[in-house]
């Protein structure tokens, strides 16, 4: 998700620090996934190549995209969906569907509304669909800051647009909140603690 609203993470290409972080990101969320290949996965904020949403494709009947803006030739792939515009713009339009799963892969931390949008994500999902979201720590806001405020080795307009940084404190209630049971949330650090995934099942 990016910080200007006609562009996507990764239009502009991305640094090394980027890919090996997205790389850490989907092997956590294909560990994290039913063991099934009929899923209809919806992911908030894909980025403008949709990296994670087409790394998934044995596994989809059905993926969903959306950004601001996505690669003309994704248009192409057959069992695909892209929706241009903002979240908050674009989750009327998704009000019907029913998924197994909906992402939120680094994009939670650019809302104005997260809440609004985690009980959206919880309407969306079929009884027993699960919710994935990664988010940066405070731990890691030291770390990304520095990466690209001091280095360049990372966008800083995506640091600049940062709204919110997240711990198990401050993220459980949201997901609570949202609907989710706490018997059904798992919450863990990874990436050397820079970044928090959440599991959550819809009862």
């Amino acid at each position: 998700m990016s910080a200007r609203t006609d562009e996507s993470y990764g239009q502009r290409g991305l640094s090394l620090a980027d890919h090996f972080g997205v790389w850490l990101s989907r092997r956590a969320i294909r560990q994290r996934l039913p063991k099934r290949s009929d899923l209809e996965v919806l992911e908030l904020g894909c980025g403008y190549h949709a990296t994670h949403l087409v790394a998934l494709k044995p596994f989809l009947k059905r993926g969903i995209g959306v950004d601001f803006q996505i690669e003309p030739k994704l248009r192409e792939l057959q069992g695909y969906t892209f929706h241009e515009g903002a979240i908050e713009d674009t989750l009327p339009k998704l009000e019907g569907e029913q998924l197994d799963v909906v992402m939120l892969i680094s994009v939670l931390e650019h809302l104005s509304e997260p809440q609004v949008i985690l009980q959206t994500a919880w309407r969306l999902l079929k009884p027993s669909g699960i919710l994935l979201i990664n988010v940066p720590t405070w731990l890691g806001k030291t770390f990304l800051e520095f990466s690209a405020f001091r280095l360049g080795l990372s966008p800083k307009v995506e640091m600049d647009d940062h709204k919110m940084y997240y711990n198990k404190r401050s993220l459980w209630p949201l997901l609570v909140r949202a609907g989710f049971k706490p018997s059904q949330i798992r919450l863990r650090y990874y990436k050397l603690g820079l970044n928090l995934l959440a599991i959550a099942t819809k009862p």
